[in-house]
């Protein structure tokens, strides 16, 4: 009876590559003596007669050993099955920089992956997200995703979908595919489902992945054979170029969770149905506060313009001085500061406010909806309160503290621009879990408001 081979660690196989890696210039040495003896075996006492191949080989030993730290990485990726956790981003960026890849490593291993073992569902349902996302705005919304909310789209369209060349549209099904597949424990895609849509389609039926099995004979009697997986999905292929993806009631019912469980209820970004408004002023005491993440803060201060003035070689232009809302602990206010600005805060909450003033920044205790407005600042960049709509007060209201002609940036739920629409201007998606770090993945983005316009009183009674 053979016994069962024992399946290798991430150690077992850092040990292998340390163990080739060191024996390399010895195998290349071997190599290089196996051919001079190849050509000596093809003389009489050394009598050169010609070459015992086209061209000698040259084997360099720092091309294999680049090429054994590629093999060990994705060795690694293989044996800790990272493709079954990490989202479609993630993937493409592993194949991206794998080309170049770090020394392997435990640590460095570690370092890149510990976080998808540690925390296998979180990285599943980011996947998710940010490749629904990526689909339709209607995947962004908070409000949308609560279970029991009927708002997701029931298909979504997939462009360059035409002829077996045309990939993107392909990719993108293999993505939406992958992402359900990761979250209910199926099978990834493979390239034999692919051959069952294009049969079914080429039948011209519409593409059913139930488990079936599509089979199709060409004229030289040849059979191809494709097998779908129970995926509740049908894609449909429409002369355009473009095909439909429908998703069946229980798929549909499995992104909703699955973008509920992400998003969460730690920053609810809607009005409860029937829910009294809230006073004009009002803070909420059990708001929760999150804190702007650095790549966040580096994003908003980008859109908004405000530029590195200490990296300005020759005149450069006057520091702008900015106002930051509730300025929390200071976050923002330090990256306004480092780039040379003046920066002024207003902060409810007395002790992230004496954090702030600790950093030496200039901020005053107070409710910001009921500090008198004065038209004196040449920017105001925020992250405003976001429970229920509090965050469009808090937006109305810092618009009159801008000179004539400036601009506000602020932070805020997606559902800001794609559901409420209290407020107009120039809008970017930030990227799905930009606040994870903070304590929560509600979806946000960032809108610049230029010469604004504020909405009608109807609107603002309607709303406020």
């Amino acid at each position: 009876m053979n016994a069962i081979a024992r399946q290798s660690t991430v150690i077992d196989l850092i040990e292998e590559y340390d163990q080739k890696r060191e024996a390399m210039e010895a195998e290349v040495k071997a190599f290089e003596a196996a051919y001079s003896r190849l050509e000596m075996a093809a003389c009489i006492q050394g009598k050169f007669a010609g070459p015992v191949s086209q061209h000698r080989p040259y084997v360099s030993a720092e091309t294999l050993k680049r090429n054994l730290c590629k093999s060990g990485w994705k060795a690694v990726y293989d044996r800790l099955q990272i493709d079954r956790i990490a989202s479609a981003r993630d993937r493409r960026l592993f194949d991206q920089t794998i080309e170049n890849p770090p020394e392997l490593t435990f640590d460095n291993a570690k370092a890149t992956f510990g976080d998808y073992l540690e925390r296998p569902r979180h990285h599943i349902l980011r996947g998710l997200a940010e490749t629904f996302a990526d689909l339709d705005p209607a995947y962004k919304s908070h409000s949308k995703v609560k279970i029991g909310v009927k708002g997701l789209p029931k298909r979504v369209i997939l462009s360059s979908w035409g002829s077996y060349s045309d990939t993107y549209g392909k990719n993108k099904l293999r993505d939406i595919v992958n992402a359900l597949a990761a979250y209910r424990g199926q099978p990834l895609m493979e390239w034999e489902e692919f051959n069952a849509i294009a049969i079914m389609h080429r039948a011209g039926d519409d593409a059913i992945l139930d488990g079936r099995q599509a089979e199709e004979t060409d004229r030289y009697g040849k059979v191809t054979i494709g097998q779908t997986v129970d995926r509740g999905m049908t894609i449909r292929k429409f002369g355009n170029g473009n095909a439909h993806v429908f998703f069946a009631p229980a798929t549909l019912l499995d992104i909703n969770r699955a973008l509920a469980e992400f998003y969460g209820e730690v920053l609810p970004d809607a009005e409860e149905e029937n829910a009294t408004p809230r006073a004009g002023t009002a803070v909420s005491k059990d708001l929760q506060f999150y804190w702007s993440p650095p790549g966040v803060i580096e994003r908003a201060l980008e859109f908004a313009g405000v530029y590195n003035l200490r990296e300005w070689r020759n005149n450069p232009p006057e520091p702008s001085r900015i106002l930051e809302p509730s300025c929390g602990d200071g976050r923002i206010m330090d990256s306004i500061r480092a780039r040379g600005h003046r920066v002024f805060g207003i902060e409810v909450h007395a002790g992230r406010a004496a954090e702030a003033r600790a950093k030496g920044h200039n901020v005053l205790t107070a409710n910001f909806l009921e500090h008198p407005a004065r038209a004196e600042f040449d920017m105001v960049v925020m992250n405003p309160p976001f429970y229920g709509r509090h965050y469009v007060k808090h937006v109305r209201h810092a618009l009159e503290f801008l000179k004539p002609g400036a601009a506000l940036v602020s932070i805020l739920p997606a559902t800001a621009w794609y559901d409420h629409g209290d407020l107009q201007g120039d809008w970017t998606d930030l990227p799905v879990g930009s606040f994870a770090e903070a304590g929560t993945n509600v979806p946000t983005g960032i809108l610049k408001i230029r010469n604004p316009i504020l909405a009608s009183r109807e609107t603002r009674h309607r709303h406020g």
